[in-house]
C-alpha cells in the first residue's frame, strides 16, 4: 500500500468521522493552489473536440459542488494521472454525496453558462473556497 492511499483512506475515515459543517476548505485550497502553481500553461478553451484543451464548467451559484466533483473527474479521466486531481475529485464527491458543506447550495446538477480553461476552472475552485474561508 503507497502512501497516497493511505492518505486517502485516512482522509476518507476523517470524512466519514465528521458529522458537523464541513466543506474541506483548507485542503481543497491547499490541492488547488498546488495545481495551479503546476499549470503555467493554460491555453484557450476551444468548445470544439479538436482542441487538447479542456473545456470545464464554470458552475452558476448554487451548483458549485456538483460541476467542480464534475470538471476534476473529466481532468481525471483525461489528464495523466495526478494524485491531487484524484484526491480533489474525491473530496468534492464526498461532500456532494454527504450533503456535508451547508455553506454551499446543495444541486446534484452541474448548471453552468459558460465553459473556461483548467487555469480558469482552479481559479473558481479557489475563489469559492476563499470566500467560505473568509
Amino acid at each position: 500500500m503507497n502512501a497516497s492511499m493511505l492518505s486517502y483512506i485516512l482522509f476518507s475515515c476523517l470524512l466519514l468521522s465528521v458529522q458537523a459543517e464541513y466543506c474541506g476548505v483548507r485542503e481543497i485550497i491547499r490541492y488547488t493552489q498546488r495545481l495551479l502553481d503546476e499549470n503555467s500553461v493554460s491555453c484557450p478553451c476551444r468548445q470544439t473536440a479538436t482542441s487538447s484543451c479542456s473545456c470545464l464548467p464554470i458552475p452558476e451559484r448554487g451548483h458549485e459542488l456538483a460541476c467542480f466533483a464534475d470538471g476534476t473527474k473529466h481532468l481525471m479521466e483525461n489528464t495523466s494521472s495526478n494524485p491531487v486531481i484524484t484526491r480533489l475529485y474525491w473530496t468534492f464527491q464526498a461532500l456532494l454525496d454527504r450533503s456535508l458543506c451547508k455553506r454551499l447550495a446543495h444541486s446534484d446538477q452541474c448548471q453552468y453558462e459558460t465553459k473556461g480553461n483548467v487555469k480558469e476552472f482552479l481559479k473558481k475552485i479557489l475563489t469559492t473556497y476563499q470566500e467560505i474561508d473568509k
